[in-house]
């Protein structure tokens, strides 16, 4: 190996082509499951399991039944004494990684007493007792409306329900809070003090007494969307009440568009900004400042043009012009994802024959990277479907292909800047770290409350800003 070719492969282009490869196969993976969906980012979270129905297996045996469609509860005989409860659990607990969970039931019969209870149980709760009678349990109970939570002394909380109502009970992660409405109005909140994970639990406990459950298969009574509308609005809220300087919100944006060469856009943005803002200056704690920024914009700003364009044999020249040690070795990533891109740009003009040939020529030296297998595979398949837009390989030819591979570019640009210290600049700009840096803290926050609530989205919040 030459010194030349020695040196293109530093450490931190190690770490940047690392970066967009893992990128990619994210997005692949993401997209082959779900083809069509934008992908998220990689603090994205797997689905979790939702209550469906009641658990017939560890429910209180003998004193209820539960009906054949496990969503109704019957306490068919007379009660001997307080222990004889028929209590019965969802099918798993309520999942913890969002914002609010809910479900409700209807009371068919309120029975001989009506002691019919809503609540929200642990896994290691007693089948055999009322929820709340227990410690870390809670229930709403409708003989009296009290709210009892650990003992079995309750508390004044709500009115009482009967034949013919529909009560719900639900959490707010965000509060920590448990709530209770009845026939849809809301009826109250009580602090959450269990962190694990709890069970939807609903009892009854005196003859004929029969409820059923609905766990969100069919339209709720209580309006929850709006619900969770005004929780967010009230998130939002304290958001709003934050004070930024305007300085610094412009610096933020301005960085954004220098570190991926939106030069005219910048040229536009300092043009608006001129009349109503001070002079910036953005120099951050690793000394990079506005004239490292500014590194190659113009060059920068071509090279991403010419991605977006399709015109890859331009790129490949251009980059040879200007910054050939990026090119030296012809096996390394940046060389990969701008081959993997000239072929995916053949196949969406047609040019299906050369397509292969120029696959056959240029793949065969990639095999020494493992992590991209599964990425030319990917490349390979779109010759395999008719419509590959719409196949589970579409997203190559989307705009979001060209993206990425426009982002890697840029980021082997500015790590050519000899003033270039962290290899962690040239891939994030400023404002998609503070983004990181958020998502993070919002991880570290529902950590401390037992792994529960959901996650920094930024495409939530921006979706939901939307107006009209």
């Amino acid at each position: 190996m030459s010194e030349a070719t020695s040196q293109s492969q530093t450490p931190e282009n190690d770490v940047i082509g690392s970066y967009f490869v893992d990128l990619w196969c994210h997005t692949s993976k993401t997209l082959a499951l779900n083809p069509g969906r934008e992908p998220e980012s990689e603090f994205e979270e797997e689905a979790e399991e939702c209550p469906t129905e009641l658990d017939t297996i560890s429910s209180s045996g003998g004193f209820s039944v539960v009906g054949p469609d496990k969503l109704s509860l019957l306490y068919p005989n007379a009660n001997l004494h307080g222990h004889d409860v028929g209590i019965v659990k969802a099918n798993c607990p309520a999942p913890l990684k969002r914002l609010l969970y809910y479900f409700e039931i209807y009371v068919k019969h309120a029975g001989a007493k009506g002691q019919i209870a809503i609540g929200f149980t642990t896994s290691a709760f007693k089948l055999r007792r009322q929820p709340g009678w227990e410690a870390n349990s809670y229930g709403y109970h409708g003989d009296d409306g009290l709210l009892y939570r650990g003992h079995g002394k309750g508390e004044t909380f709500g009115p009482t329900y009967t034949t013919g109502d529909t009560v719900g009970g639900g959490i707010n992660y965000a509060s920590q809070e448990f709530f209770f409405t009845k026939n849809g109005v809301l009826v109250g909140s009580v602090y959450k003090d269990v962190k694990g994970p709890v069970f939807p639990t609903v009892a009854v406990h005196s003859q004929n007494e029969e409820v059923t459950v609905n766990f969100g298969k069919d339209p709720f009574v209580f309006d929850i969307k709006a619900y969770e509308a005004e929780q967010r609005a009230k998130q939002q809220m304290k958001i709003d009440n934050i004070t930024i300087a305007q300085e610094a919100s412009h610096g933020i944006v301005r960085s954004y568009l220098q570190h991926y060469g939106y030069e005219e856009t910048l040229k536009l943005f300092d043009a608006a900004g001129k009349s109503t803002m001070p002079p910036i200056s953005l120099v951050s704690g690793n000394s990079f400042n506005e004239e490292d920024s500014m590194y190659a914009l113009n060059q920068r700003r071509i090279l991403r043009q010419l991605i977006k364009s399709g015109k890859i044999d331009e790129t490949f020249s251009t980059l040879r012009k200007w910054y050939p040690q990026i090119l030296q070795d012809d096996t390394s990533i940046i060389c990969f994802l701008l081959h993997c891109q000239k072929y995916i740009e053949l196949v969406r003009d047609g040019k299906l024959e050369e397509a292969v040939v120029y696959g056959r020529s240029v793949f065969d030296k990639f095999k020494k990277l493992s992590a991209c297998d599964d990425l030319v595979k990917d490349c390979a398949a779109l010759l395999a479907y008719e419509n590959p837009s719409t196949s589970s390989v579409g997203y190559l030819l989307g705009e979001s292909q060209r993206e990425l591979v426009a982002d890697a570019v840029n980021a082997f640009v500015l790590s050519t800047n000899p003033n270039m210290k962290d290899a962690s600049l040239c891939m994030h700009s400023s404002l998609e770290r503070l983004i990181r840096q958020v998502t993070a803290c919002f991880l570290e926050k529902r950590s401390l409350n037992g792994d529960q609530g959901e996650a920094f989205h930024l495409s939530r919040i921006l979706k939901s800003g939307k107006k009209g």
